[in-house]
């Protein structure tokens, strides 16, 4: 996997269905510790909204994952959410639908329809973007192969994180997953040079 669909930035939505009203939002996310301040601040400013329902996924592969139904019927506001975020497969997002209970019950079938309209509209309404997936390198060389160093870097391009340059030197590049066997190969044929692959860099 060397991409992956999200968000770039937030955006809104909004359904309607017999009196309830259904507002949505889609957040571009990076990390779960995200979500609650994003919750407990929409809980704020819709405090007399009946339900704050939500869905997030996480991840280049998308694995992490969590649909939340806060007082609906079991699987019929998060699972749709999350739903909706699968089927357009994005990732690194989270879905937000806070509910105005109009009077009028809606049953199993129509709540489903519901939140899934409202996560289609907050979708709908953003700007999707590709991102690559990145690796993270730290090569190592005395600064008598600085030269040869460069050379591979000047070929393949990769984006300098940080640098520091004395008697041993070292540089931390980020570049696409796609062009790691072919940076790995370049800098394996160098001699003198300690080559680390940083699982996560910050």
């Amino acid at each position: 996997m060397y991409s992956y669909k999200t968000i770039k930035e937030s955006s809104e939505g909004l359904y309607k269905e017999k009196g309830s009203k259904f507002i949505s939002y889609a957040y571009h996310i990076t990390c779960e510790e995200e979500v609650a301040p994003i919750i407990q601040s929409l809980k704020k400013q819709y405090y007399d909204a009946r339900h704050h329902c939500f869905a997030w996924k996480l991840g280049a592969d998308g694995k992490r994952t969590r649909a939340v139904d806060d007082g609906e019927p079991s699987s019929t506001a998060g699972k749709p959410i999350l739903g909706q975020i699968t089927s357009n497969d994005l990732t690194d997002i989270l879905i937000v639908v806070i509910r105005y209970f109009g009077g009028t019950k809606l049953g199993v079938p129509g709540l489903i329809r519901a939140y899934k309209e409202a996560a289609i509209d907050a979708i709908s309404n953003s700007e999707v973007e590709i991102k690559t997936v990145d690796v993270y390198y730290k090569v190592t060389f005395g600064y008598e192969m600085m030269n040869n160093v460069m050379k591979v870097i000047k070929e393949i391009e990769p984006k300098i994180i940080d640098q520091s340059f004395d008697n041993l030197s070292s540089i931390i590049l980020s570049l696409p997953k796609d062009k790691e066997p072919l940076l790995v190969g370049k800098f394996e044929d160098i001699i003198g040079i300690i080559l680390e692959h940083i699982e996560d860099y910050e």
